[in-house]
Parts: structure tokens; sequence; C-alpha cells
């Protein structure tokens, strides 16, 4: 029996899709057309279309090739069939099957009705006796339900985004291969990490690629941590990772949570520094635009437009929690553990030694923590200090070769000390990473190491504040910016006698 063209044991064969992007200039791709379809050949392919209807008019924004995906399977003509999304979705299979699209939303199937049969007056009588019953069992199940929708605590309504939809936060059930998030598709594209509270995804919303952190349910308390303090007044900033939405996916122990926040291709500074050297300008940029994220974060801010930000601690600072831009620009992410403070409230339960060993300071270390707010900060500019280490350390300024990157006290205390190790070196050794001796010929580095000391003194009140290093790190590059190679020796002599900004200028 001769087979239909396309076809390979009954299955629709998809080699080509009619694409278009409505966004091609800012994508910089082509306007339309046809794109071939790749992909492993033990997965489908299919083709797609989006779309918008306003006011009658029909609005294409994309087309193209869609990926294996359950909800595609077997069909010929792409079809939309939920009732009145804000953004129609289709997708079938076989060559350019999206060349025309459709909107057929499935109908209700309705009981045809039936005469009454008269009841007898046994019936009335346990039908009045078992309502009151039924009603009150509704009530106390309901109630119930919301007390235990209470306890769990997710977020009980639409996630603000910034795109002109939203993200839908109620559970919308087990999750096909590639998943649609509320109205928009989304799709998982590869893991890019992977941390104590679960996997981040390089994912595609439509025209815009995003970073997707799923955490596992036993980390729903992380993942709402993370979502209250993205959702507090002010959080938009440019050195603050941006956050889109979050969303609840699955059923009971199946239940993955998701944040979805823009993504950067450089990944963390890390991954940056494991593969990268850095000039004293750049260092410079992504030092100093680390610490007015964090200064900004750090800041107590009442009167904004939508409300009054709070002063909030990371409690987690590394390298690997600050992520870079195209640009080198840095984002402060990860707020899982961090902590806010909002006035007339306590800071309810909170357990002091948390966070990343090798970054614990040592009051962290030794559990003798001050449980106010500026004790929390400055257990932040302790490890902000030893992030500006991992930068210095892989900076060309200085004469001398340079190191391969190593993480803080990776040299005294190996890849994966435990808490007794770091308490042995940081405690009671009183033990910094090495700041070498060729860093100082350079006035900048100089400076720079000068900082880095005042971040990570034992005595938490003499710390810096965030803010005081972004303003020092400004004053370090218009300084060398100025200095000439017959100068260096001399301005080094000088460094002691620079005007640096008092220490506690944001505190």
């Amino acid at each position: 029996m001769k087979e239909k063209e396309g076809a390979i044991l009954g299955r629709l064969e998809t080699k080509e899709c009619i694409y278009y992007n409505a966004n091609w200039e800012k994508d910089k791709t082509n306007s339309n057309g046809t794109e071939p379809c790749y992909g492993d050949n033990d997965k489908r392919k299919h083709c797609f279309a989006t779309w918008k209807n306003a006011s009658g008019s029909i609005e294409i924004v994309k087309q193209g090739c869609w990926l294996d995906d359950v909800n595609c399977y077997n069909k010929n003509e792409c079809i939309e069939k939920k009732e009145s999304p804000d953004v129609f979705f289709c997708c079938c299979e076989g060559n350019a099957c999206n060349e025309r699209f459709y909107h057929s939303p499935e109908m209700e199937v309705t009981q045809p009705t039936s005469n009454p049969v008269p009841k007898p007056p046994l019936f009335n009588t346990l039908l009045y006796s078992l309502v009151p019953i039924i009603v009150v069992a509704v009530i106390v199940l309901f109630l119930f339900w919301m007390y235990r929708h209470h306890k769990l605590g997710y977020p009980p309504e639409l996630v603000p985004t910034q795109h002109a939809f939203h993200i839908m936060i109620e559970d919308p059930g087990p999750p096909p291969p590639s998943p649609l998030l509320g109205l928009k598709p989304l799709q998982l594209l590869e893991v890019k990490a992977r941390g104590r509270f679960g996997c981040v995804w390089k994912a595609q919303l439509l025209n815009e690629t995003v970073a997707v952190k799923i955490f596992p349910i036993q980390d729903k308390l992380s993942w709402q941590n993370e979502y209250e303090i993205y959702s507090l007044p002010g959080m938009k900033h440019e050195n603050i990772l941006h956050f889109i939405g979050a969303e609840k996916r699955g059923t009971n122990l199946d239940t993955d949570l998701w944040l979805i926040t823009t993504f950067h291709e450089k990944g963390s500074l890390t991954d940056f520094l494991k593969a990268n050297i850095v000039s004293w300008n750049e260092l410079c940029h992504i030092a100093e635009t680390m610490a007015r994220g964090l200064s900004y974060l750090h800041e107590d801010i009442p009167g904004l437009r939508d409300g009054h930000k709070p002063a909030v601690a990371h409690r987690d600072i590394k390298s690997k929690n600050v992520l870079l831009k195209n640009n080198l620009t840095a984002c402060i992410a990860d707020f899982g553990l961090a902590l806010k403070f909002e006035a007339g409230k306590s800071a309810g339960d909170t357990h002091g030694q948390v966070g990343t060993r090798r970054y614990m300071a040592p009051e962290v270390l030794e559990g003798a923590i001050n449980f106010q707010r500026d004790a929390f900060l400055r257990i932040d500019m302790y490890a902000f200090g030893l992030v500006l280490w991992e930068l210095a350390s892989r900076c060309t300024a200085a004469d001398g070769p340079v190191d391969e990157y190593m993480l803080p006290f990776e040299e005294e205390a190996g890849q994966h000390p435990s808490l007794e190790d770091m308490q042995e070196v940081v405690v009671h050794k009183k033990k910094r990473p090495i700041l070498r001796e060729c860093w100082q010929k350079h006035a900048g580095m100089a400076m720079l190491c000068e900082t880095i000391e005042e971040c990570w003194d034992h005595d938490a009140e003499a710390r810096l504040s965030a803010g005081c290093v972004e303003e020092r790190i400004i004053q370090m590059q218009k300084l060398t910016n100025i200095i000439t190679t017959e100068d260096i020796v001399t301005v080094v002599t000088m460094v002691t006698n620079v005007d640096f900004p008092p220490k506690e200028s944001s505190l």
C-alpha cells in the first residue's frame, strides 16, 4: 500500500514550516518565508502559529517550527480551541501546515432535558432533611480548603509582568513536553545551571529568550521567598535581575515551582572569570555596577510610586549569584535566602547560619550574630569583599602573570570545605585570600586591595557599606585614568593620602 507523501508509518512528517516574525527588525531576522525544521531524529517536529484578534482584525505574531509536543501529534490543521484567549496559539504536523490557521472553540455538550417525574412525599421529606446537612458539610470543606490554601502560601492571584499579558499562577495541570505558560507558548531549551534550590533553564517565550528557574516542591519556601522579594516595591533596577513572572506547575508531589526572569547569555561572574581575564576598566565596571546593585538592595526607600521599598539583606552574596549582561554590567540574582526589614516588624524566625560556607563571615561561622538589620548588611559586605578578590585575581592591570581562577579560600581550605574547615581558617587563624604583592604596584589595584581588606574586616562594624564601595571604585577609575606610566610609582606611594568616602555612607 502506497503511503501518503510526507507520512512515515502513519505519522505526518514536518520538514519545513511557514515562517513569519512580527518583530523581525528587532530580532534581526527575515520577516517571512519558510524555514526548515531541525531536531533529533527521535523527536517529532511541528509547525506553529500565534496571532491576535483585535476588533476582528487578525495580527500574526509569529509562525515557524515547533519541537516535540504531544499536543500537536497527528494534527494536520492548525486550530486554536480555547474560547477567547488574548494570544491565539495552534500547532500541527505536515509541511507548511501553519499556512492556514483557525479558531474553532470547543462547544459544551448540553444534555437534553426531560419532563420532571413527580416525587413522592417521602422523597420531599428526605430532601428537606439532607439539604441542610449537605450545605453545612460543603461550608466546612470550603473553610478547610481555604485554610490549607492560605497555609501553603502560594500567591493567590496573577503575578504581575512587564508584558501585555499575564502568567497565571493557578495550577494548570500536568505540563506538556513543550510547556505552555498561561496563554503564552514557552519552550524550555537547555539546562544552563544547577544549584542548591533547583536548576535554571534557557527558554523561549514568544520572541523573547528568558531564564526559567525550576524549584522542586520541597523547596517551596525558597521559591516563595524569592517571589516575595522580587514583588517588593521598587525592585526594578538595572543592577538587580529583572523578574518577569512565576508559576506553579503540576499537582501534589509532582509540582514544580517556576520563576521566570531575563536571560543573560554570559551567565554568572564565576563562569565568566573561569574562562576570561579582565582589564582594569572591565574590573571597575563590573565592580561598580555590582556595588550599585547591592547598595540599592540594602537601601530603605520610602515614597516610591509603587510603595515603600524596605532594606533587603541578600544573605548569599557570591560570584555565582552575580550575572553579567552583554556589556559586562552586573546584576544581583538569587533571593531565596534574602531577608527584608520593614519598619515596626521583626525579621521573623531567622536562622543565622545560612548561605555558602566559603563566603560566610566570621560572626556567621561562630554563630554569634546580632539579629539587627545592619548586622545582616555587614555580613553581605564581607562576602562582597571576597567577590572583589575574585575579580582582582583575574585582572591584567598589574605586572606579572594572571592566576588561574580559584574560589575564595580554595587554596587554604580546598574545593569542598566543611563548616569546621572554614571556622579554623577564618575564625581561629583569621586568614583571608592572598593579596598578591604585584597588585600593590598598580595604583588602582593598590586602592582596590585596601577596599577589599576593609570589606572583609574581622570586626563587622569596621566594614565598608556597599554605597561607599561604589563611590570608591568610581574614584579609583577616575584617578587611574589620569595617571601616566611614569607617575604610577609616585601615586602608589600616595594611596594612603587619598581621601576616600566615609565608611558608613549607606548603612
